[in-house]
């Protein structure tokens, strides 16, 4: 496998096509709570001097009210991207009065579930789905798990760069199904070697203890408030983070596309007995979309995601049917 890794290298280096690799799109979708000036949870709604969380491009919320989502558009320069998110962070500041964007992924001072409002997007057809959407994951997870703030980073391979690989792999098929083949590639990579990010990148050894309530045994006190673990890299990612014991049962394949489509639409339209017994709609409210294994594709939690930007209400794995893989 290195030989062939190494050989695939030595190709693309004596390339004739300078910056082979340059002009990769990059994207992020960065979560920040908006916290009180004593770092409780906010408990307004989304400010309107950020526009509607529904429509605004670029800054919206997430499952709740309190967590604000920031997203770039895809930028060739990464220095483009970051300046972009400097520029939305600064403006979303200086409409949120007192209150602060907490800095870190584990969430800040917290109370019990009911204290955290869900996202709020209107009366339209669109926007009730999405408030039931989550009110679904509130019922499925826990509203305080949804707290953890997360960052997104979207790339995508330049397309000069994919007509040339093409042409080194000697692969006349299609286009779109040689580039989804191997940003397959990459998925099964960076799944296998998820552990290293996590290790350098990932680092939350410590976190409020409001988001355990009573239930931490096992890990140490650092003072009155907070739970650390000096050897956890990422209590986030741990069973005390963000975790989903249902979804630990899913085999989503990363073989190939079809095969990924095919096990993400199973879990779509199995039913799960857990959610059957929350109820789909009680007292005349639902709690949830369906009761599923996953009510929507974007349900399914993954460390990497191959993706595809959609058209107007067309689902995420028919866009991925439609054109392949774009970006992940």
């Amino acid at each position: 496998m290195d030989r062939k890794l190494d050989k695939r290298l030595e190709r693309l280096a004596a390339s004739s096509t300078t910056g082979l690799l340059r002009g990769g799109r990059k994207g992020v979708e960065k979560e920040s709570l908006r916290v009180t000036p004593e770092g409780y949870i906010s408990p307004l709604p989304h400010p309107r001097g950020l526009g509607s969380a529904l429509t605004n491009r670029y800054i919206t919320t997430d499952f709740s009210e309190a967590l604000i989502e920031f997203v770039t558009p895809a930028f060739p320069a990464l220095w483009e991207t970051i300046q972009f998110l400097c520029d939305v962070h600064q403006f979303a500041c200086r409409q949120i009065g007192d209150e602060l964007l907490w800095a870190t992924s584990m969430p800040c001072r917290m109370g019990d579930e009911e204290s955290i409002p869900l996202a709020e997007y209107g009366p339209s057809n669109v926007g009730m789905m999405k408030k039931v959407y989550r009110r679904g994951l509130g019922y499925r997870y826990g509203r305080v798990m949804q707290t953890i703030a997360g960052v997104h980073f979207n790339y995508s391979l330049p397309e000069h760069f994919w007509h040339e690989y093409q042409e080194h792999e000697r692969d006349a098929g299609p286009a779109d199904a040689f580039r989804s083949a191997h940003y397959f590639g990459l998925l099964r990579n960076f799944r296998r070697e998820g552990w290293l990010l996590l290790y350098l990148f990932g680092a939350s050894p410590a976190m409020c203890k409001s988001f355990l309530a009573d239930d931490y045994p096992t890990i140490p006190e650092f003072d009155a408030e907070t739970l650390f673990e000096p050897y956890a890299t990422s209590l986030r990612m741990s069973d005390f983070g963000y975790s989903n014991r249902t979804q630990a049962k899913l085999n989503i394949s990363l073989d190939d596309l079809a095969s990924y489509v095919d096990d993400l639409d199973a879990a779509i339209n199995t039913p799960e007995p857990a959610y059957e017994r929350m109820g789909l709609l009680v007292d005349g409210v639902h709690r949830q979309l369906n009761t599923n294994i996953l009510q929507i594709e974007n349900e399914y939690y993954s460390s990497i995601r191959p993706k595809r930007t959609g058209r107007s209400g067309e689902r995420p794995t028919a866009a991925l049917l439609r054109g392949g893989v774009e970006y992940v």
